[in-house]
């Protein structure tokens, strides 16, 4: 019984300090010029920053250039393979140039023409057949053959230089005739 008064007590002291708290506030009273008074304008809203043009315009050249820059240079790069890997053939145990050989040194004369930042190794080959010292003799013979053809095409010899590897380096290990027509030939190696 003591605990339920004891309940009681606390909630009348709290009803009874509601009651005085709520009835000591002071009500405002408006004024009449408050009520008639204009609300301030807000600030008008600020502008988006400004975008400066020219460095946008810039950004967009720049990053024009350089697509520009590795579409060139994936072209080059197209262009430098697929001069190394046309080669030209000779016949059996000879160095003169074929009318095909004469055709692809016509091509390879005209982009070292425009690319004169390049130049190029001539790398004669043989086949099997015959000694190695006969075998380098005659890769060095056809590698000059297509050094004085493109030479006579305006390809300055400074820009080219020969090396034969007689039978070193077949293009095709087999030995019959397929394979031996593979391995006489010149390679061209570009360099910058």
């Amino acid at each position: 019984m003591l605990r339920r008064g004891m309940m009681i007590l606390v909630a009348v002291a709290f009803v009874s300090s509601s009651l005085f708290l709520m009835t000591s506030c002071a009500k405002k009273t408006v004024k009449k010029e408050e009520v008639t008074k204009p609300a301030e304008a807000a600030p008008p809203p600020t502008a988006a920053p400004k975008v400066d043009q020219e460095a946008l315009d810039r950004a967009e050249r720049e990053r024009q250039a350089r697509l520009a820059a590795l579409e060139a240079s994936q072209r080059v790069r197209s262009e430098i393979r697929e001069f190394e890997s046309e080669n030209i053939y000779f016949a059996f145990d000879k160095s003169d140039l074929k009318p095909e050989a004469r055709a692809v040194l016509v091509k390879k004369a005209d982009w070292l023409r425009n690319n004169p930042s390049y130049s190029t190794r001539i790398e004669g080959h043989c086949d099997e057949r015959g000694t190695n010292e006969y075998n380098l003799a005659l890769g060095e013979r056809r590698a000059l053959a297509a050094w004085k053809f493109l030479n006579a095409l305006g390809i300055s010899g400074d820009r080219m230089s020969t090396i034969s590897y007689g039978e070193e380096r077949p293009a095709d290990p087999r030995s019959n005739q397929e394979a031996w027509a593979k391995n006489r030939r010149d390679e061209f190696k570009l360099m910058k």
